[in-house]
């Protein structure tokens, strides 16, 4: 075991502090990673505060990681010192359930994956995240950061940029397609982003008009105020698609009134509370109501790359280890354009 410092929500509602934690030694198929930068997501708050219920403590939250190899075991073969890496939000599935196979480890059925944090592995062991100077993986839940991309940026991408990249694949999003993103914060700026070098037409659905500069240079077209009853009238029918990114409750009827016939409302967003849905608001025009939750090992490298070649990371604001308390309460003051990264070598 190897002794490293981190930082951890020691309880739930608790402020996060320094402290160690230990990682195990290196095994044969294990690539061990200093981590250079690791993303705040809504995830590790709702975690860390127990929204989504019952987690377990002490907690180091963090699944967007971007650092660099310095071991790697004895079995290894798809990494080497010296190489840019990331880590998203699993380290581990069954490997042999249909999905794993199919690449949709995300998904697996054989007890389902193994979450970077705030899980159990194999050994019984529980999982700490990314809020930590290292981490020790599996090669086959590590992904290669190319070479054009930054570690800084690209550390959000590894749950950001998949949560939105997979659905948007999944729902042929693309030329001649017309998407909305709503809610333009971690989550959906990158929705925008991709979206357009997708080539689809991109409307962003906001509460306010506060980020619309932003987000029409990000690539939408068009850009709405969702708290003007004006924008429900005059879009009633217009999208393909629509990406939600927002974790709290909807209406999900006025949104739904929005898709075309064969239109699909997808959620990525997730609230913690549940919402009512009138279902006469899918049966009218055939829509779908769906859900995506992050994407597979190959589909998270597929991003990366994509990403890379059209020449964008995520937007970011850089802070120390000893800020992560203050950016918890900035991500809720949705006070972030549009992710914030932690510097681990402050930690």
């Amino acid at each position: 075991m190897t002794t490293v410092a981190a930082y951890a929500a020691p309880s739930a509602k608790a402020p996060l502090e320094r402290t160690t934690i230990e990682r195990r030694q290196v095994r044969e198929f294990d690539v061990l990673i200093d981590i250079k930068f690791a993303g705040i997501c809504h995830s590790d708050i709702h975690q860390a505060r127990e929204g989504w219920g019952e987690a377990i403590f002490p907690m180091v939250p963090g699944h967007e990681i971007a650092g660099v190899v310095t071991e790697v075991g004895p079995g290894v073969t798809k990494f080497a010192v010296g190489d840019r890496v990331g880590v998203g939000c699993m380290v581990d599935s069954c490997r042999e359930c249909d999905n794993c196979k199919a690449g949709l480890e995300q998904y697996c059925t054989g007890g389902g994956m193994v979450g970077t944090y705030n899980a159990v592995d194999k050994d019984g062991e529980t999982t700490y995240g990314g809020y930590a100077e290292k981490i020790v993986v599996d090669e086959n839940y590590v992904v290669r950061i190319p070479e054009g991309l930054a570690l800084d940026v690209a550390a959000p991408l590894l749950c950001a940029g998949i949560t939105t990249y997979s659905p948007l694949k999944h729902w042929n999003a693309g030329p001649g397609k017309k998407v909305a993103v709503l809610g333009l914060g971690g989550l959906g700026h990158m929705g925008v982003k991709i979206a357009h070098a997708l080539g689809a037409e991109v409307t962003v659905l906001s509460q306010s008009l506060r980020k619309k500069d932003d987000g029409l240079k990000l690539g939408a077209a068009h850009y709405y105020a969702t708290s003007d009853p004006e924008t429900f009238k005059e879009l009633a029918g217009s999208f393909d698609i629509i990406l939600s990114t927002v974790s709290a409750p909807l209406d999900l009827d006025a949104y739904l009134a929005l898709l075309k016939t064969d239109g699909a409302f997808v959620n990525v967003g997730a609230p913690e509370e549940p919402v009512a849905l009138n279902l006469f608001s899918v049966i009218g025009g055939r829509k779908t109501l769906a859900g995506s939750g992050i994407g597979g090992i190959q589909e998270t490298q597929d991003m990366l790359d994509f990403c890379a070649e059209h020449g964008f990371g995520a937007e970011i604001e850089l802070i120390s280890a000893s800020e992560i308390n203050e950016a918890y309460e900035r991500v809720l003051a949705s006070d972030v354009r549009y992710r914030f990264v932690i510097d681990t070598t402050t930690i």
